[in-house]
């Protein structure tokens, strides 16, 4: 049996990295004047420019060994992703932006689940360090479920973007344990640019026409969200639980409220300040439930 709750040597740090990338998200897709799927399409695909010829050149001996279960985790993966954008960011046109996010938070409750259906070990101090965070996640946003049939259509959408979201980290951690990073999200980003830019097509969504303060945008979303963000993240799923790593991703959400604070004069909510202790508290939780008994960490394939 594994333990689902685990810390590698240095990765608080790239967590906090990459948790400082992610909270640019918000505030840059705000500005960025283009359909979001097709903000969620470009991220993906500009990666894939940097990734791909770095990718092609330093780990062709690994793509010739690549295996079918190692590929297949790749795809589903990045299938996962682009899911995971594709219900979350609708539900905002659905439900309130409070209700989106609290729900879309939900993400650590979803991938301790999916690590105790997997034989992982989920200690009890876990889930109370999970319910913690959740909670301050929620006294931050608030509870704003509404009754009528278009506002639960968006609820569930964001419910499903937070499992999905779990699912992504979940099986990323899998294959990270035998794939290098920058091989595995060449995979993923390359099928989630597909998956989204299917879905653009299909919703007769525009793909270029965007002008130069959106292309700034589409930039800075690719070099700071994308590959410091979701890219550090996948390399610290090689040595940390996905638990671990959904749980302190909600500091985004204080991140980007103090962002949307500085860049557009939003001041945070009262709650901004006791929700950012509870998550903070939780995240503490959570990490020292997995040092007790570790064992040391195989160094990271890349």
């Amino acid at each position: 049996m594994r333990r689902a709750v685990q810390v590698g040597r240095g990765d608080l740090v790239l967590i906090a990295v990459a948790i400082t990338a992610v909270s640019t998200s918000a505030p840059l897709i705000r500005e960025a004047e283009a359909p979001a799927l097709a903000i969620a399409f470009w991220r993906n695909a500009m990666a894939i420019a940097v990734l791909g010829p770095l990718c092609a050149v330093r780990r062709r001996d690994e793509i010739a060994l690549l295996g079918r279960a190692q590929t297949r985790g790749c795809l589903l993966a990045g299938v996962f992703l682009s899911a995971h954008f594709a219900t979350w960011v609708p539900s905002l046109s659905f439900t309130t932006v409070a209700s989106s996010v609290a729900l879309v938070a939900t993400q650590p409750v979803w991938a301790a689940l999916l690590a105790r259906a997997r034989g992982d070990h989920v200690p009890g101090q876990v889930w109370v360090g999970i319910g913690v965070a959740v909670a301050g996640a929620v006294t931050l946003t608030g509870v704003d479920l509404a009754l009528s049939a278009r506002a639960l259509v968006g609820d569930l959408l964001a419910l499903a973007g937070g499992i999905l979201a779990a699912a992504y980290v979940t099986v990323g951690s899998e294959v990270r344990q035998t794939v290098s990073t920058t091989l595995y999200t060449t995979i993923c980003y390359t099928t989630a640019a597909v998956a989204l830019c299917l879905a653009c097509l299909g919703g007769g969504l525009e793909l270029s026409g965007y002008g130069g303060r959106t292309w700034i945008c589409l930039l800075a979303l690719t070099a700071g969200p994308q590959l410091l963000g979701h890219s550090v993240v996948n390399r610290v799923l090689r040595t940390t639980s996905a638990t671990v790593v959904s749980v302190a991703i909600l500091f985004e959400i204080v991140g980007s409220t103090l962002l949307a604070w500085v860049a557009f004069g939003e001041t945070p909510p009262v709650g901004a300040y006791p929700a950012a202790v509870l998550i903070a508290a939780g995240t503490v939780i959570v990490v020292l439930a997995g040092r007790p008994g570790a064992g040391p960490l195989a160094p990271a394939v890349d």
